[in-house]
């Protein structure tokens, strides 16, 4: 007899593994010959920040956690404490690591992402992991399947070789001993990279990512990082995941691609609506659209990302969707041969200034509010939006991006007071400190901030 049962869905905390599941994996690192479990939060600047742990101590950095000050959510990306009440020097914070997400690394290392509760235990409103998990469950709970497949652009420096040539062959083999290096961690690690190519901007790079569940996805993209530094340092590099690593350069994205199913059915494809759309993918697609430029200081907020995100640089600088449009905010991939992961929305105004886990939370809970309010599909922009009037531009400029969000109760509801307030603190801090800068002084210093 065939099981139609299903998984259960997606808990809305992490749960605490029972002590046999904790031996099984100290076991498992002992095998390995593991001595260091470093686990890592991203804050609400996006920096990946990190606690480790010697291997004896695995159990307790799940069950109990490693104490964080609240302060952790408002570092800033100059490393200054933009303190506001209920994130300074009183209070603490627990980071439990995820062990059921666990990747043994090679040298010693393992990797675990973590996720901040209170002292007893309680998930905290301002921990971004959790809410991408809370989002996730919440779109199960409405029947709704999420995959998201991650794009990362970083720039590698100190390269030396004939000149580049934008997605060239010659380039990628200039690097060919960093990128085969890169390849064979990731591999090990459980990571699979889908493809891996020359980038428009000199010496940039580009891994993409395979679809996995939205809270999988996001820990890609940190493991993924992570692994980029420290390969880079073996061979004597370095890696840039800034929006903007230099000033006369590109810029480097982080889009993010989603599908959507219900009952195994894609809400993106198999419909009645333009290129296929299902009515629920429309609303999805409108939910996006419409709530962009609310949002957009959660996917490209940083000081340095409104000179990434111009129209012209294939960043979507417009609130709009489009087949294939690479100038729109929402590029809509079709189910066609030429796509086997079958149709999905890329969201192309993301940089890697955002924090991964709060950037698809976001982008998890504009699409389910479409499918709730039963949004209509946008009209399609067909052509570069630049050429269509009335075509709406996205927020430029950080202050107007940190207005936006700051003005929005879709926000709120969204992303919650707490994660708000915090991200809102360090984004202006950037202003209020570089924003009359000099940019390339600007993207000088913070060259390396979203790097590990």
């Amino acid at each position: 007899m065939t099981s139609t049962s299903t998984p259960d869905p997606t808990p809305r905390a992490l749960p605490v593994l029972d002590q046999d599941a904790i031996t099984a994996v100290e076991e498992r690192l002992a095998v390995h010959d593991v001595q260091l479990l470093c686990g890592t939060v991203v804050d609400p600047a996006g920096v990946i920040r990190a606690k480790a742990v010697p291997v004896a101590r695995t159990g307790a950095f799940h069950v109990g956690g490693m104490g964080a000050s609240p302060s952790w959510n408002v570092f800033c990306t100059d490393n200054a404490i933009a303190f506001r009440p209920g994130f300074g020097v009183v209070g603490d914070l627990r980071l439990r690591a995820d062990l059921t997400a666990l990747r043994v690394l090679e040298g010693g290392l393992a990797w675990a992402p973590t996720e901040m509760t209170t002292q007893d235990g309680t998930p905290a409103p301002v921990c971004t992991r959790g809410l991408l998990r809370r989002a996730q469950a919440g779109l199960e709970e409405r029947g709704i399947v999420a995959r998201v497949g991650a794009e990362l652009e970083f720039v590698v420096t100190e390269r030396v070789g004939h000149p580049w040539n934008a997605y060239g062959l010659g380039p990628l083999l200039d690097l060919e001993a960093f990128v085969q290096e890169l390849l064979a961690a990731l591999a090990a690690a459980g990571l699979p990279v889908e493809q891996v190519h020359a980038e428009y901007g000199a010496g940039q790079l580009e891994l993409s990512l395979p679809p996995a569940d939205p809270l999988a996805a996001a820990d890609g993209v940190v493991l993924a990082r992570t692994l980029a530094g420290r390969v880079a340092r073996r061979h004597d590099l370095a890696v840039s995941f800034s929006p903007l690593p230099f000033a006369d350069g590109a810029g480097n994205g982080a889009h993010l691609h989603l599908s959507l199913h219900r009952d195994d059915r894609p809400l993106f494809s198999g419909g009645d609506g333009p290129h296929g759309l299902t009515r629920e993918g429309g609303a999805a697609i409108g939910g996006i659209v419409a709530g962009l430029a609310d949002l957009i200081g959660v996917f490209s907020g940083s000081v340095l990302s409104p000179h990434r995100l111009q129209p012209g640089y294939w960043s979507g600088a417009f609130a709009c969707w489009g087949l294939e449009n690479r100038e729109a905010a929402v590029r809509l991939c079709a189910a066609t041969p030429g796509n086997p992961h079958g149709a999905s929305v890329e969201l192309k105004c993301i940089d890697p200034s955002a924090n991964p886990y709060l950037a698809a939370a976001a982008l998890l809970g504009l699409a389910a509010d479409g499918v709730d309010r039963g949004l209509p599909l946008p009209q399609e922009v067909a052509v570069n939006p630049a050429e269509v009037p009335g075509t709406a531009r996205l927020p430029a400029g950080q202050a107007a991006v940190l207005a936006a969000l700051e003005a929005s109760p879709l926000a709120e509801r969204l992303l919650g007071p707490d994660i708000r307030t915090a991200l809102l603190a360090v984004r202006h801090h950037e202003r209020e400190t570089y924003g009359d800068a000099d940019v390339a002084g600007v993207a000088e210093r913070f060259r390396f901030t979203w790097s590990v």
